[in-house]
This record gives structure tokens, sequence and C-alpha cells, in this order.
């Protein structure tokens, strides 16, 4: 059988060529986002700053939280690890107590906080954790010795006179409490006696908090890494999912028209005697044969299309800086397992019609090529469209907000799978509807071109699937990108009601600027915020997840700067323990809630008001006396001001760090934040696109280029080389329509529901053009991959190619 399948390649390289080239890149895509999802996992960020420590010690900053209500779960605990969004510090006293541990030769603390230097961002932190001494009044950062800098910090300043070169600034510890505002610990920096064992020893330090050895230390000098690397993992695996499910739609549709193509050998096999077991053996051997090939060189390419991806992440801010890319065994393991799977299932599904249809019926269902439904074929089609279906109404019905992406998103691969399954039967009907207007248009041979798609429309259909696929998750990604960012445009104009908004370079605002703003002639109100998630601990709540609810700190003019519509209780005043939430989350004014703070400090609270704010984008309010303590930076982030613009700046002049923008400043950095998001969408889809087109002019050269027997035979009856091209330009028209046509309602399928839900219109937001756009780019290449094809067939003498094998 194997030396069948090796003389089937030999002389079938054409055919074979359209399942490598899938193949190829599928792996490469695949392994590409495997990697990225290692490096999320792995998040391996080496020491810098602090390599000369052994070991790090850290507070705790994940817990459990339950996915069920653990008073309903008959003693099942389920739960999701949740990471807490501010820092989580140790008390002053940890250093001394690591100290006394046997086997530590040293331990000092580490300290991170916000300054500005000359005006510039930076991050500051005490000399000793890096091992320098330094006098007080004096910093080490990238200048000349001697030369003095003015230090802006919590809304305060101060002059420092370098002490010498280094990375980053280092201040004297006798400093810091005042730069960062407090006296607990980022961490514990540890150096081990020599000798020692650094498991045994981290062992025994886990007592005091969290220890972090080996690449986890450089944690410590990148505090958004790890939530930034459990992004990483959640992009890779949407990404990677749509890809891997992609390639194996792509490889199906290749590797089935290829053995389409060979119907009547296939059929003439099973005529001489061939049992149905060896013909699926043969299909799977050669499929196999040129998979493992296209596999393992496609993973090469892999790699490379990995690491620039990384790259582009990080340079977006998307991952953090010095996290190194890893991309093991692990990845290629899953590259090539899901490219031989694919490759298979492919095989076995493309040999199964041929297999078991009897040898007189194989030789004229070869000829006709009519068949095409099958039971396992409409139970697959069935179960496809039911989920679509489902997944519809649970976006309508369930979902608000930008979260509804999350069930309209993968919507589209359910629809194109029904679509494929069902395109023969649909491409019918379309070529029917189509023929009579392009019949008026096209003359004699466009008459032909018809003609041919009628008798053919289970071929034609095997070239529509990839039009139809790329038409489809262009159009649905795009606009699920462009609608996502007009809404939140338009909640974030409908949410800002103030004036001007004043912000900080240096991490937070001194807590009494507000009232300092509030108390300037010509200004209205003025509202502190700073933004944090918090968790409901009790009494459970169904709808939250492992991020938690969104929960604006406010204290303030809040009623004149806070965009809601309260429907029970105030929002004015609120202090102590009071909380105003969102009428969706199903509280009642009088309820108690016990929350965790975004440090992991549980408190109760009392619902003082429900509101109704802009669905889907609605935040929690709560006393910034009560939150601010358990934030990172301990201060306001921002301070929302209604007034006199111009009494605003004269007043925030005299505080370091502090920026005053207007409502057209302030959108517009807004507008630029989301620019991130859309940009990694484009890129990552973009990528998965590409290999679309790939699959289009793929199957439209194979299906193309197997029909030069059948030219030769038309030009020997009389057709000239130009009717031949005009009769394939309609075929390839006729092609072009139906796939668009049927990606559109792929498309639709996915972005109607998500956009009755976030903009109660059928119609997705975002410029006409882009859609036209990608008519046009689709049309292109559809007629350019059949024509340019065609022409080269032709150029063969009649004679001679009509003597060519089938």
């Amino acid at each position: 059988m194997l030396g069948l399948a090796l003389r089937t390649l030999r002389f079938r390289k054409g055919g074979f060529l359209g399942t490598f080239i899938a193949l190829f890149f599928g792996a490469a895509l695949v392994l590409a986002c495997a990697g990225l999802m290692e490096t999320g996992i792995r998040t391996a960020i080496p020491p810098e700053r602090l390599a000369h420590a052994d070991l790090q010690v850290v507070a705790p900053h994940k817990f459990e939280l339950y996915r069920d209500n653990p008073d309903e779960d008959n003693g099942k605990e389920h739960t999701d690890t949740a990471l807490l969004p501010e820092r989580v510090r140790l008390a002053p006293t940890v250093v001394d107590q690591v100290k006394g541990v046997r086997g530590v030769e040293s331990a000092s603390a580490d300290f991170s906080f916000p300054v500005a230097i000359d005006g510039v961002p930076a991050t500051g932190h005490g000399s000793a954790s890096a091992g320098k001494t330094t006098p007080r009044g004096q910093v080490w950062l990238r200048a000349p010795a001697g030369e003095t800098v003015t230090v802006s910090y919590r809304g305060k300043s101060r002059e420092f006179v370098v002490a010498g070169t280094s990375d980053v600034p280092l201040f004297a510890d006798q400093d810091v409490a005042e730069l960062a505002g407090r006296s607990t610990v980022d961490s514990v920096s540890v150096v081990a006696s020599p000798g020692t064992d650094i498991e045994a020893l981290a062992a025994a330090l886990g007592r005091y908090g969290q220890v972090l050895t080996g690449d986890d230390r450089g944690l410590v000098e990148h505090q958004d890494a790890e939530a930034k690397g459990d992004g990483l993992i959640a992009l890779a695996g949407v990404i990677g999912g749509l890809a891997t499910m992609t390639a194996m739609f792509v490889v199906a549709s290749t590797l089935g028209l290829s053995v389409r193509q060979r119907a009547r050998e296939l059929a003439l096999l099973r005529a001489i005697g061939t049992t149905p077991g060896q013909l699926r053996r043969m299909v799977l051997v050669e499929a196999l044969l040129v998979g493992v090939v296209a596999t393992a060189l496609g993973c090469l390419p892999g790699r490379w299309i990995g690491e620039w991806l990384f790259d582009m992440l990080v340079e977006k801010g998307v991952v953090a800086e010095g996290v190194v890319f890893h991309q093991g065994w692990i990845p290629l393991v899953v590259a090539v397992g899901a490219s031989v799977l694919t490759t298979v299932g492919a095989a076995l599904i493309a040999a199964r019609r041929a297999a078991r249809t009897r040898p007189t019926e194989a030789l004229a269902d070869s000829a006709l090529d009519t068949r095409w439904m099958s039971v396992p074929r409409g139970i697959l089609a069935f179960l496809a469209t039911g989920g679509g279906i489902a997944l519809a109404i649970v976006t309508v019905a369930v979902m608000e907000g930008p979260i509804a992406a999350s069930t309209a998103g993968p919507s589209v691969i359910l629809w194109a799978i029904a679509l494929a399954l069902l395109s023969p039967g649909i491409t019918r009907v379309l070529v029917s509807i189509l023929r009579w207007p392009l019949r008026a248009v096209t003359g004699v041979a466009g008459e032909l071109g018809l003609l041919n798609a009628r008798a053919r429309t289970v071929r034609l259909a095997a070239a529509v699937t990839p039009i139809m696929l790329a038409t489809g998750i262009a159009t649905a990604n795009i606009y699920l990108q462009t609608t996502q960012n007009e809404v939140a445009r338009e909640a974030y104009a409908a949410t800002l009601r103030a004036d001007t908004i004043v912000t900080s370079t240096t991490g937070g605002l001194p807590l009494d600027l507000a009232d300092r703003l509030r108390a300037t002639p010509g200004i209205t109100a003025a509202t502190n915020l700073s933004s944090t998630h918090v968790y409901v601990i009790a009494p459970f709540h169904d709808g939250q997840d492992d991020d938690g609810f969104p929960t604006h700190a406010v204290s303030g003019d809040i009623a004149a700067t806070t965009a809601v519509t309260v429907t029970a209780g105030s929002i004015d005043n609120l202090s102590g323990t009071s909380i105003a939430v969102p009428e969706s989350m199903g509280y009642r004014t009088g309820d108690r809630i016990t929350l965790r703070l975004g440090d992991g400090t549980d408190v109760g609270v009392t619902v003082t008001a429900t509101f109704v704010g802009v669905p889907g984008f609605e935040t929690l309010l709560m006393p910034a006396d009560l939150v601010l303590p358990h934030t990172t930076d301990r201060l306001p982030q921002q301070i929302l001001v209604r007034g006199d613009p111009a009494a605003v700046a004269a007043t925030v002049a005299t505080v370091p760090g502090a920026v005053v923008g207007d409502r057209e400043a302030v959108t517009a950095a807004f507008n630029e934040g989301q620019e991130v998001g859309t940009w990694v969408n484009y890129t990552l889809v973009g990528m998965i696109m590409a290999y679309t087109v790939i699959s289009v002019v793929n199957t439209l050269v194979m299906a193309t280029a197997a029909r030069r027997r059948e030219f030769g035979l038309q030009r020997l009856t009389g057709s000239s080389r130009g009717q031949v091209l005009r009769m394939m330009a309609t075929e390839g028209v006729l092609v072009a329509l139906v796939g668009l046509v049927l990606g559109t309602l792929v498309s639709a399928g996915t972005l109607v529901p998500f956009s009755l839900v976030v903009s109660d219109s059928i119609f997705p937001m975002g410029p006409a053009w882009i859609y036209l756009a990608i008519l046009g780019v689709m049309t292109a290449l559809t007629l350019a991959s059949t024509l340019i094809p065609t022409w080269r067939a032709t150029k063969t003498r009649p004679v001679d190619a009509a003597g060519l094998p089938d």
C-alpha cells in the first residue's frame, strides 16, 4: 500500500500540492499560537535589578473564587483562581523574621513606587535591595554624578543629588517611606548562605509568604507581567482555537477536492477488485505522507512567526517587557498532533464515499458528480446549525455589552461549517437564481460556463467553500471590532460629564486636591475617582467571573459628575461602608454584602443605592475612603471637574505631576487606548485571513488546473482560446458571487445577534468600505486564481491536452 501511495504521489504531484500548502501554513500558524500560549503560561522573566538575590518573598496575591454556590454544591468545591488586581504587600517586620531563618545570609526589603524625575515618569526603588548604600537625599540613575534633579511624588516634589549611574532610579532607604507614602514592603530579597539547599530554604520561608525562585523572581520587577500573562493565554487560546478550526476546515476542503478530482481513478480501482478498506488505507497513507512532510517543514516558519508576533505584542504593551518567548516541545507536539489528526480526519472523510459506493455506481458517479448528501453529513450540518442558533439565542437573551462577543464570535465557525456542509445544495439554488442575469451579459461562452456550473455543483461548491470562509471570518471579526470600538466610544462619551479631568504622572493626586478645587470660584463640582475591581464573597453571585466587578472609588460631588440614573436610594455622600450598585446585579437597598477588595481585604458593605448606567459598562460605586487604602498607590487616579477649565488649570498648577485634560483630549486618549486592542485583533485575525486567502488561491488553482483535458477537448470541438477564457471568467464570477453570498450569511449569523445586544440594530457599526473592500479583494482573487491557470492550461496544444489523464 505504501508503494502504491508513493507512485500515486509521483504522478499526482499537482493534486497533492494543494494539500501540502494547506498543511504547511496550517502547522506554522498553530505552532505560533501554541508558542504564545506556552509563553503566557510560563511568564518567565529573568530577574535583572534583583538578580543577586536567590529568592524573593512576596505576599500571596491569588485566591480561589467559587464558580458555583457552595451552599448548593453538595460538598463539591468548584473554584477558579483569581488574581488580585492591586499590589499586595508584606509588613516591614517580615524582613527581620526572614533574616532569622537558618540558611539566610542576608535579606533586604524592596520597594517600588511611581515618581517623575525632571517631569519624566519612572519607577523608583530602594537602593538596599540592589546592594547599594545611598546617603539620604541622593539617587542613583542615568545621569552624571553630582547633578541635581527634581523628583515629583504623590503631589509633592524634592531635589535630589545624583550619587552615581544606575539603569533604574534607586533612592536611600531613609527617603523611601516619604516617597512611597508607606512602610509596607513589596518583596524581600533573600541571599542564601553558601551551600544552602535553595528548595529547602524556599520551603522554610513559605510561612512568611509566597516564595519565588528561578525566572519567577522577575515577576517582582514587572508588576503587571502576571496579569498580562493571563491575558496572553486567553488571547492565544482564542486565536489558536480559531486558527486550528480554520486549518481543519481548509485541509478537509482541499483534500476532499483532491480526492474528488480522482473520482474516476478511484472508481476504476473499485471496479478491478480493490476493497473499501484498501481504498481508505491508500488515501490515508497518501495524505499522511504529504501531511508529515508538510507539517515538519511548516514548523520551521512557525517559530519565526511566533517570535515576530510576540515582539509585536511586547511593543504594543500587551505583554510585559522582560518576558522571554518560549516555544518548547509541547507547542511542537500540539502543532504536529493537530496537523496529523486533521490529515487523518480529512482523509477518512474524503475517502468515505468512494470506498462505500459499489464499483458500477462509482464509475457513474465519477462522471456525473451529483451525489453529495449523506446521513453523517446531514447530522453534522444539523448540529452545526443548532450550535449557531444556540449561540445566537444566548447572545441576545443572556449577554449584554461587549461581553456578548464571547458568544457571538465563536459562532462564525459553526455557521461556516453548517453552510459548507450544505453548500452543494445551496450552490445549486443560487446558480439557478444567478443564471439568468449572468446569461444576459455573457453570451454564448458564458452560457457554456453556466451549464458547466449547473452540471458540477458539487465541485463548484468545493471552490466556493474557501471564499465563503475567508469572507465570513474577515467580515465577522473586523465588524465585531469596529462595533465594539464604536460602542465603547459612545459609552465613554455618555458617562463623561466632567468638563475637565485632572490626572497625575506620579501615581496619584493629593487627597485634598478635590476639596481645593471645589472651593475655587468658577468650579461647581469635583469628584475623586479611582478604578479597581472587587469580588463578591457572600452571598454567592453567579454573574461574577475571575475578574470580579469593575468598581469606581469616588468621593465629593458624585451625582454631578457621574452619568447614572438612580433607581433607589441616593449616590450622594457615599461614605463608610455604603455602596451603590447597578440594578442589573439584582440587589436592593439595605442588602448586606461581603466584598473582597483589590488587595484581598474582606469588608462588609450595605447597598444604599441602585442605578442604571450604560449596559455592559456599569461599575460599582464605593467610597474612596474605604477603597483607596487597599489600592496599589493609595491615591486618587483622577479628579472629575465641572466648571471653568482655566480655574482648574490655575489651581493644579502648583501640584507637581498634575495634568489637566479637557473632554476632547481625554476622549482622544481613550480612543488611542482602544487602538491597541484593535491592532491586536486585526493582526492576529489578519494572519488567519492570510491563511484562508492562500486556501482560496490554492483551491481555485487546483480546480482549474485539473481541467486541462476538458479545455483541450473543448478547443478541438471548435472553441477558441478566448471563448474558453470567457467561459471560465463566467464560472469565476459565479463562484465569487455564491461564495460572497454564503460568506455574508456566515458573518450575519455572528454580527446580527451581537449588534442587537450592543446597539439595538441588526447592522454592525463601522464604515461600509470595509465590506466593499472584502468583496472586491475576494472577487479579484477568485478571477485571478481562475483565469491565470486557465491561460496557462490553454497554452498547451489542444491535441496534446486532450490526451492528458483526468
